[in-house]
């Protein structure tokens, strides 16, 4: 049978060699809909790029790509730290693509990575999914682990972002607290559940099991600048009846609630208690309490998985590692 090439996908669907091209490699220099054509004409064919296979296959060494915003979350990119220390001892290459934000809609990379034929593997962190994606990952066979997202159609390593929500209340609610609020990132799309939205789940839950509601007036979001968040704080503290605590989605956030205060002039612990999610450096310097996710360790566990799967086609399995409270001079 004839090798399918780049002119038979561009004949199918009715377009230059250099659409298809850009469509499998930089698609979001393309227009939906011309990509969405491209895609399914090498779906149809079973289009894979030759040298790039041939080449792989001499040196020896699979190639799986880690798609994330890696540079706009401090969490999504010590995550990805652990994946590339865990990589030389899988005898992996990773290739990274950084997407924008987590808030947003799934980017157009992630329709048309499975049919680049280049990756043995997918790592998807912290990326929201649209169900065309994941039907072809799984029509494609190309082997996929999410990490701090789930999916029952494919591997996931995560943490209990609702547990972990849970654990502020608690630490809170220890400590006296009944008029709390919560300050989190806003979403551009509500087609799926956020991390965010699922530690504001854990939370108000325990406080409205303990007889406080979290009020919705005292549920703030906001993006993630730190200006921008910080003028969400001061909103939070200036209206009628000031919370005694602030629960924050991420430690950025977090800081954003400090700084909010010591413009107010409030004490921290003594006026106001902050707490923060994810433990990253910025917790550490600030010395703010925050949630613990055991960030890099979720990284290495999702390329062990995946390269299971990639060797020998191991069902998807979704693995929860734990997350603790680790208090400090906020609370």
């Amino acid at each position: 049978m004839a090798q399918v090439t780049i002119r038979d996908v561009a004949a199918a669907a009715g377009v230059s060699v250099s659409t298809v091209s850009l469509s499998l490699n930089a698609p979001h220099r393309v227009a939906a809909a011309t990509r969405e054509r491209v895609i399914a004409a090498a779906d149809t064919l079973g289009f894979v790029p030759k040298a790039e296979a041939v080449a792989r296959a001499r040196r020896g060494v699979g190639r799986v790509g880690a798609v994330g915003p890696f540079t706009t979350y401090p969490a999504a990119a010590a995550r990805l730290g652990g994946v590339l220390r865990a990589a030389p001892r899988h005898g992996l290459e990773v290739v990274v693509f950084d997407q924008p934000s987590a808030a947003r809609t799934p980017a157009p990379l992630l329709a048309s990575l499975p049919r680049s034929g280049r990756l043995d593997g997918l790592l998807i962190v912290s990326q929201p999914l649209d169900e065309p994606v994941v039907a072809r990952l799984i029509e494609l066979d190309l082997p996929a682990v999410l990490v701090d997202m789930r999916h029952p159609g494919l591997g996931s390593v995560r943490t209990d972002d609702t547990a972990g929500g849970r654990r502020a209340a608690a630490h809170l609610l220890e400590r006296g607290h009944r008029r709390v609020a919560f300050l989190g990132e806003s979403q551009r799309s509500h087609a799926y559940v956020s991390p965010a939205e699922r530690r504001l789940a854990g939370f108000a839950a325990a406080f409205a099991e303990a007889g406080h509601p979290v009020d919705d007036a005292r549920r703030a979001a906001t993006v993630r600048d730190p200006a921008a968040a910080a003028a969400a704080a001061r909103e939070l503290l200036t209206a009628p009846g000031r919370p005694t605590a602030v629960f924050a989605s991420d430690d950025l956030l977090a800081a954003a609630v400090l700084a909010a205060a010591r413009q107010l002039g409030l004490a921290v612990p003594g006026e106001l208690a902050v707490v923060g999610y994810d433990d990253g450096e910025l917790a550490a310097v600030l010395e703010l309490t925050t949630v613990r996710q055991p960030l890099a360790e979720t990284g290495e566990l999702a390329l062990e998985r995946l390269h299971r799967r990639m060797r020998h086609a191991e069902p998807a399995a979704d693995i929860v590692l734990d997350c603790t409270l680790v208090p400090r001079a906020t609370t």
